[in-house]
């Protein structure tokens, strides 16, 4: 337990410096960094190793441009470049039909296409929210989305033992329980409005919806921290479920205590695209 506190501090810590450099490509270049790590663990997870490296490298390319899309000029290379590399993995199938397995090319493909999605949705949510006209709008939703995951993690845990007696899905995690499910719906609520008045405070203002912070709008959140904590959890259960076909433990181990990227990020996969999705349609006409 200290080794895992020690590591969630200098992992906030770290945060921290990133979302100083928000408004810059250093951002950018840092989620990109994180997204290739956690699509390497799969890689790994897969059991593919140095003498399919070019499986992964196929990934590289296409992965920064979608993760470095803020750009118009590199936006316009996206859809060409997506075409290539599944021309690509199909092309490498045919060559290597004997020795490589289709379920775990379609695994690797299928995975590292969340894994994109869901930090691309964090780039996304920087390109809708300008600083210039929205503030630090993009920045507090990114840290609500965090908060909602790993808000909802940590009172899961804490209410699972002490009231867990239920099992959610004992094959998958033998160690989740229903009672703890509901502690983090709970707590993933509690810290979404929490974040959202902190926010209002010293600010002056959540978004361009509104000046100041009304029950109704505290509502929304509340009621976005439900759903995305519903949405960790599955997210959560579905890594977990690889995990197991795939016969480890731990995708990695850069987390002290934690495991690797997606041990730290499986409970973000889900919660961050949606978000991305209610804010770009939805929140910001909310009157």
């Amino acid at each position: 337990m200290r080794t895992r506190i020690i590591t969630a501090i200098v992992g906030l810590c770290v945060l921290g410096v990133v979302l100083a450099f928000f408004d810059t490509v250093i951002f950018d270049l840092v989620l990109s960094l994180v997204c290739l790590l956690a699509i390497h663990e799969v890689f790994a997870a897969m059991g593919f190793g140095k003498k399919q490296w070019w499986l992964y490298a196929l990934a590289v390319p296409f992965t920064l441009l979608v993760m470095l899309s803020t750009s118009e000029g590199v936006r316009a290379l996206v859809l060409p470049a997506g075409f290539l590399t599944a021309l690509a993995y199909c092309i490498m199938l045919i060559a290597h039909a004997k020795t490589l397995d289709f379920g775990k090319l379609s695994s690797f493909v299928y995975f590292g296409g969340v894994i994109v999605f869901c930090f691309y949705s964090l780039i996304h949510l920087k390109r809708a929210l300008p600083h210039t006209q929205f503030g630090y709008d993009a920045v507090y939703f990114i840290l609500l989305i965090l908060c909602f995951a790993w808000g909802g993690d940590t009172a899961a845990y804490f209410a699972g033992r002490a009231f867990g007696k239920h099992k959610l899905a004992p094959f998958v995690s033998p160690n989740k329980t229903v009672e703890g499910a509901v502690g983090g719906v709970v707590g993933s609520m509690a810290l979404g409005a929490l974040a959202t008045a902190v926010y209002g405070y010293i600010s002056g203002r959540v978004t361009a919806l509104t000046v100041e912070i009304g029950l109704r709008h505290l509502a929304v959140i509340a009621l976005m921290g439900a759903v995305a904590s519903v949405l960790g959890i599955l997210g959560d259960l579905f890594a977990s479920a690889v995990k197991r076909q795939a016969g480890i433990k731990d995708y990695g181990t850069i987390f002290p205590g934690h495991g690797g990227i997606l041990d730290r990020f499986d409970s973000v996969m889900f919660i961050a695209p949606f978000v991305s999705i209610a804010v770009r349609y939805f929140f910001y006409h909310l009157r």
